[in-house]
């Protein structure tokens, strides 16, 4: 595994108070409707659940911003949402998680991303979606674009956060690229299916084992360095990091080789989220000065933290650097 020291893990997550991220990408918003169950619907063979509670939490692009902020940086996020309730709900939650919003673009008639899940005793009984898939329009596209050229003069790092839900668009994504070149930035990408292909000389590629098979169609092999290298270059990025579920972290450099991070999570309660989390970490890590293997290290500690908690969640780093301790990493 690669070398972190705790002292050095110490400089970087106080160096990340110091610098600024801007994330752009797909914003969604959780909502979570929970209650209890005593009886089945004359109507339908279904279960009435009578609601208690009803809670909100931020996805996707949010959900990176969420978490480079609790890594103590600063963060802006460019996305879109609609006119509506949940957009303006979507807003003053990530106000109060400390995310600029000045990047939020609101594109009606489109719908704000919403996934509803409804629980009862702990168990999903059904969810469903509000959401547009389809690529934002050209002029709300002009729009995300002028403000990632106007974020990104105060940013030390840039991350697209993609979930197929629209907005990294090919004239999106070159304005991300386009920006970083101009300010000497690094970048990250969490890309999916539809753009995979489209960011050729981003600093960090960063799929996980899934996405990476699906969109080169054929069986990875994250251990073998000659592979990985050959799939680095065909996907024209600095970094490959894979990231392997509970196998933890393959990390493909084109000067510094192969490096294989093995996992450390010590239980796993749920992995939504966790890959939001590698994302941010090593967004912010990059944007202090860490190198990607300090990056790919650093993000599997904090991954590790992120899956022993319920639901998409943050994590500070008191909690990575407990976890580091625990590891002597």
């Amino acid at each position: 595994m690669g070398r972190l020291t705790l002292d050095r893990a110490e400089a970087l997550l106080e160096s990340m108070r110091a610098v600024r991220v801007l994330v752009v990408g797909d914003l969604m918003l959780d909502r979570y409707v929970s209650g209890s169950v005593d009886r089945i619907s004359p109507e339908a063979p279904v279960p009435v659940v009578l609601v208690d509670t009803e809670r909100f939490a931020i996805g996707g692009a949010g959900n990176v911003a969420a978490n480079v902020t609790a890594l103590g940086a600063s963060c802006s996020v460019v996305g879109c949402v609609g006119d509506d309730e949940a957009g303006r709900t979507m807003r003053t939650e990530l106000e109060s998680l400390g995310v600029h919003v000045q990047g939020v673009v609101t594109a009606a008639p489109r719908p704000t991303t919403v996934k509803t899940r409804v629980t009862s005793r702990m168990q999903q009984i059904v969810r469903f979606d509000r959401e547009d898939e389809s690529d934002v329009p050209t002029e709300v596209a002009d729009q995300l674009a002028r403000r990632i050229r106007a974020l990104a003069r105060s940013c030390r790092a840039l991350v697209m956060e993609d979930y197929n839900k629209g907005v990294l668009v090919p004239s999106v994504i070159g304005a991300v690229l386009s920006a970083a070149i101009e300010g000497e930035r690094p970048t990250v990408v969490d890309p999916k299916r539809r753009n995979f292909f489209s960011y050729g000389g981003v600093t960090v590629f960063k799929p996980n084992a899934k996405e990476l098979a699906d969109a080169l169609g054929e069986f990875i092999h994250p251990d073998d360095p000659v592979w990985m290298e050959s799939t680095r270059r065909r996907l024209e990025c600095t970094h490959l990091l894979l990231t392997l579920g509970d196998r933890g972290i393959a990390l493909q450099s084109e000067d510094d080789g192969h490096l294989r991070v093995p996992t450390v999570a010590r239980s796993v309660y749920d992995v939504s989220g966790a890959g939001d989390t590698v994302t941010a970490v090593v967004g912010t890590t990059l944007a202090a000065g860490g190198s990607a293997r300090e990056a790919a290290v650093l993000a599997n500690h904090a991954a590790a933290v992120g899956v022993t908690k319920s639901g998409v969640a943050t994590v500070s780093p008191e909690e990575i650097l407990e976890h580091l301790r625990s590891h002597d990493s």
